[in-house]
């Protein structure tokens, strides 16, 4: 124990030693994290557009006035043709273009089921889908709007009302549903490289021949590596808490002690992930290139920008290995819903699996020769 000590002692004095890398280390991520959070969204706030409209009546009129009066919709252009609006489109001024065909007016007037037609540039398939959605939802609250007048103010009193209850995330913050997750990736990023880079470091410095010439086991001199770092992580967990809930209001509904117990079992695993590539690899060049290859997979797999289950099923079988997957579900889960350990007790515990297997296969790895 007291061999264990020193190593401690050893690690916490070149860190600390390290004034640049402790503030980037502790800086870059908060940093980032106020960033990204803001940047990582995929609500639709703009939609720029253009109109075309052949029929110019009354009708025609009250419908784009009604889309004008939408925050999202910007209507920039109003064009006679719709090779106008094409043009628009092909070049990138606008995003959705309507087209009000002529007699609208009319076949509104004698229920002879108008049409109108929408043209969306789909190169982002997000913005067009929910942009189309948006305006279509516009053009059916108009149609039954004109309905109800022209058959003299009656409603429809079997009509389905729909009352929306959300949960969790009342107001559809999406800052609040992206900032676990973005503290996910950044606790993964410093753990997987930092810890990586730190034992390839002594390497590439000489000082461990030194090292292995004692009798230190390997597991000290691996689990030495590794407690600075996680208690380093766990400290940057807690700033990223106090600033999510500052700067975006996110709420921290369940135990923090489950929260910050996960954490360390994740902070563990990652850590072991970077000290395993670093007992591979003789260079910090080679660990950042190693771990960066599996930051992307885990990332993209993660759920964390699209949903696992529109995943196909071999990558879906993937995140059975994937920590960022668990990680993100957990953290989500307590910092969202109050989530109990029984609620993620699958998670909680795949991951504990992870790390345990991943730590033993860094001893097993590491050669400790002179």
């Amino acid at each position: 124990m007291k061999t264990f000590l020193y190593i401690l002692q050893k690690e916490f004095t070149q860190i600390f030693r390290n004034k640049i890398m402790l503030r980037i280390m502790i800086l870059i991520p908060i940093i980032q994290l106020l960033i990204l959070v803001y940047a990582a969204t995929f609500e639709v706030k703009r939609i720029d557009m253009a109109i075309v409209d052949n029929d110019r009546s009354a009708s025609s009129l009250r419908l784009i006035q009604r889309i004008e009066r939408n925050e999202i919709f910007h209507v920039n252009y109003i064009v006679d043709t719709q090779d106008e609006a094409e043009d628009l489109i092909r070049r990138t001024k606008i995003d959705i273009a309507l087209c009000i065909p002529r007699n609208f007016d009319k076949k509104l007037t004698t229920f002879n089921h108008p049409d109108v037609q929408l043209l969306a540039d789909a190169i982002v398939g997000n913005s067009a889908q929910l942009g189309s959605a948006y305006l279509s939802a516009i053009i059916m609250d108009f149609n039954k709007e004109v309905l109800v007048e022209r058959m003299g103010g009656l409603k429809n009193e079997n009509q389905i009302i729909v009352n929306n209850s959300f949960w969790y995330n009342a107001n559809l913050n999406y800052k609040i549903y992206m900032a676990p997750g973005i503290l996910v990736v950044l606790l993964t990023i410093i753990g997987m490289m930092l810890g990586g880079a730190n034992l390839v470091r002594e390497k590439e410095l000489g000082t461990i021949e030194q090292i292995n010439v004692t009798p230190i086991l390997k597991w000290q001199l691996l689990a030495g590596k590794l407690i600075p770092f996680l208690i380093i992580g766990l400290v940057e967990m807690a700033f990223g808490l106090i600033l999510a809930h500052l700067f975006f209001g996110m709420p921290v509904r369940g135990s923090l002690v489950l929260l910050f117990g996960a954490t360390a079992i994740y902070l563990i695993l990652v850590l072991s992930i970077g000290l395993f590539l670093s007992t591979v690899s003789d260079t910090q060049q080679q660990v950042a290139f190693s771990g960066f290859f599996f930051l992307m997979i885990f990332i993209m797999l993660s759920g964390l920008f699209t949903p696992v289950e529109s995943m196909p099923l071999w990558a879906q079988r993937l995140d059975l290995i994937n920590p960022l997957y668990y990680f993100i579900k957990i953290l989500r889960g307590i910092i969202l819903k109050g989530a109990q350990l029984q609620d993620i007790l699958t998670e909680f515990l795949s991951l504990l699996a992870l790390a345990v297997s991943v730590f033993v296969l860094s001893i097993l790895k590491y050669k400790k020769t002179t």
